[in-house]
């Protein structure tokens, strides 16, 4: 496992994302300890010493699992990540509570990474008032005390929102986490960012390599492209070969729901294959054509379900609103609709916008629920 350096540290390149950990039943919030307790250990073995983890991943499980699972290894032997949700205005007033539950349930005396949690368009205000909630401040004194090693943040924003936010913390943060793959290299105007962040010599964390797996499940037709022009490849080597050309880029993390997932990437992590010219080109003509489609870019992370007051299934009714446009597929549409029960579905929304406020992808879900018309 390759490693990249950062501030003396040596930080394996592949980092173990806890945002979809297995889980049981089906229901989010029921992390299967055991299989992902498995896959820790073969992480650790084949070398990945980065996990990270957050307050809202698993209904709050996730951390849990983080304290459950990586006390039983050395403290000195894993870097623990962890952030602060701010994207939630109520989180300012329960700071030092939040903070210390956070402490508690990942089972450790300290994070030796911390971030302000999606500095995004809509929370970005809350983020820079720091007269009103003192938050800056008190994170200042948890890594004055050595309880945060290295302080950050993650952001899904605009390139305005991150130049608002750097303006005011620059001199505080160390690195920052965003969403970098090469559809969003344009797409989402990833790049920029990436050239905004050296800039202001920053490293860059990459999250949603694989766009929630969009990337790693591309059609036959364009995965079998991609193979011609590197055989034996599959479409996740595309994505992670793609991310070690940037030499901006310290961390990549991977949100590893199976033991076969996490069994590919660190096959592809074992060795580097940086992509040539050609196969750089390759990528942009696959990228120009999903671009082109009709595919949601949902991400299934699940930021909007707690924001819905009528309780709907928003990643999975947006799938399906997806394969409606894309294939027109009703009848697997009607199977899938029987899976999800009737008050979480679709046309329960009340379009209030709530969850769109918080979406990362800026998706207009509520239209797109309106347009989900199956013909079933």
């Amino acid at each position: 496992m390759k490693r990249n350096s950062f501030k003396g540290l040596e930080i394996s390149q592949l980092g173990f994302g806890m945002m979809r950990l297995p889980i049981l039943d089906g229901d989010y919030s029921k992390v299967d300890l055991e299989t992902s307790a498995k896959m820790f250990e073969t992480a650790i073995a084949a070398g990945v010493n980065y996990f990270d983890t957050a307050w809202a991943y698993h209904n709050g499980n996730s951390e849990r699992a983080a304290g459950e699972i990586l006390s039983k290894y050395p403290r000195a032997g894993y870097f623990l990540a962890n952030k602060f949700p701010g994207y939630d205005a109520s989180s300012y007033a329960k700071k030092e509570e939040i903070f210390e539950e956070q402490l508690k349930k990942c089972k450790t005396d300290y994070f030796d990474f911390y971030l302000m949690h999606n500095v995004d368009n809509a929370d970005i205000v809350n983020y820079l008032d720091e007269a009103k909630y003192g938050h800056m401040a008190y994170f200042r004194e948890q890594r004055d005390k050595g309880r945060i090693r290295h302080l950050g943040f993650s952001t899904h924003g605009s390139l305005e929102t991150m130049r608002r936010f750097l303006d005011r913390y620059a001199d505080e943060m160390e690195f920052c986490q965003i969403q970098l793959n090469w559809f969003d290299w344009t797409f989402q105007q990833a790049g920029e960012k990436v050239k905004m962040l050296k800039e202001y010599g920053l490293p860059v964390w990459v999250m949603e390599p694989l766009r929630g797996g969009r990337l790693a499940n591309l059609s036959d037709e364009d995965a079998a492209f991609l193979a011609e022009k590197r055989p034996g490849s599959v479409p996740a080597d595309w994505a992670f070969n793609y991310l070690r050309t940037i030499p901006e880029v310290v961390v990549i993390l991977s949100g590893m729901s199976t033991p076969d997932v996490l069994a590919s990437n660190l096959n592809c992590f074992s060795h580097t294959e940086p992509l040539n010219t050609g196969e750089l080109a390759a990528l942009k003509e696959v990228a120009d054509k999903l671009a082109d489609s009709k595919t949601i870019p949902c991400t299934g992370c699940r930021y909007c379900v707690p924001h819905c007051p009528m309780g709907i299934e928003i990643p999975k009714m947006l799938t399906l609103c997806s394969e409606l446009k894309m294939k027109g597929n009703d009848y697997y549409i009607r199977n899938e609709l029987n899976l999800i029960p009737e008050e979480q579905r679709s046309d329960n929304c009340v379009a209030c916008r709530s969850c769109e406020e918080v979406c990362p992808q800026h998706i207009k879900i509520s239209e797109e629920f309106a347009a989900f018309k199956p013909n079933i």
